[in-house]
């Protein structure tokens, strides 16, 4: 007994150094690029550099971890506090180098190139995030979760949203398709292809994106195109929660075509722009309301066949 107690100091050290060792694992992950990231380390200083990414780094559970991010991180309200390292258009380095991030995810579309390239020379490890379908969503989180090492939140936060996304597939996907047209823009007329994840939303919800076939990501496309499609619903996204037949004027524009059958039909929506463009759980939100929405086109279909 007296020379096994000896030896239980020994082995409790050993235990302790084997589970030390084993908490600062190197972790790797690959990004929405391709590329391998690696930290040796769980990531304790994190800076987000697209509103989409702020979601998807709370969401995660990293909240406690953000030490910045860039304008119009607003969701969640916690996130409205964090220090700013400027915007889609221009990056603050300085403030970054500042801040002493061990971990900055990139929006490889919304962030410029040549400050990207200024990023890299830095030496903190970048992690790309670009969700292209809704299903990339739910990966995101897991991946982020194990960069931060808060997978038991993140894989939660993945679980329920595969649930929502479930729901609606089940709930919408198989209706009676619905033609849509979705605008991006007004001036000159924008949407968006069928690679957009708000094309996959669309199809979620049982419509047919009448654009889907055009390059790029966001097409510039005449009026006369929207009007040869004759979408049975036309889509925007606008500030804040809107409701079915809300007068906007970039929808209103479409009402000079009382022929076209989504105006006949009064089908013109809008939807919180936030929850349907941002690649982040909420989007489970916007489709809810799309599905919702074009549920309705289908209800006045039959009012009007009667």
């Amino acid at each position: 007994m007296l020379r096994l107690a000896r030896f239980i100091p020994l082995f409790i050290a050993a235990s302790l150094g084997a589970a030390s060792l084993h908490a600062h694992a190197a972790i790797t992950v690959t990004d929405d690029t391709g590329a391998t990231v690696t930290l040796p380390a769980p990531a304790r200083r994190v800076i987000s550099l697209a509103p989409h990414v702020t979601e998807l780094l709370y969401a995660a559970g990293g909240g406690a971890k953000m030490v910045g991010a860039v304008s119009y991180s607003d969701y969640p309200p916690q996130a409205q506090q964090l220090p700013r390292v400027g915007d889609n258009k221009a990056l603050d380095l300085e403030r970054i180098v500042a801040l002493k991030p061990d971990l900055i995810v990139v929006w490889r579309h919304g962030n410029a190139q040549r400050q990207l390239e200024r990023l890299r020379e830095l030496h903190v490890p970048l992690f790309f995030s670009e969700p292209h379908h809704l299903d990339d969503v739910a990966v995101s989180l897991t991946k982020l979760g194990q960069l931060l090492g808060t997978s038991p939140a993140a894989d939660a936060a993945a679980a329920a949203y595969r649930q929502d996304i479930a729901r609606l597939r089940a709930q919408y996907a198989n209706r009676p398709p619905v033609s849509v047209f979705y605008q991006v823009w007004e001036r000159p007329l924008m949407t968006l292809n069928g690679e957009h994840m708000v094309s996959d939303v669309i199809t979620l919800c049982g419509g047919r994106n009448v654009f889907a076939g055009l390059q790029p990501l966001v097409p510039t496309v005449p009026t006369e195109a929207v009007l040869a499609a004759n979408p049975e619903a036309i889509v925007t996204s606008a500030p804040g929660a809107t409701q079915p037949d809300t007068r906007l004027p970039q929808l209103d524009t479409w009402r000079a075509w009382p022929a076209l059958t989504a105006v006949a039909n009064r089908n013109l929506f809008a939807i919180d722009g936030d929850l349907l463009n941002r690649p982040a759980p909420r989007i489970a939100q916007g489709a809810q309301r799309l599905c919702e929405d074009l549920e309705t086109a289908r209800a006045r279909r039959k009012q009007i066949a009667q």
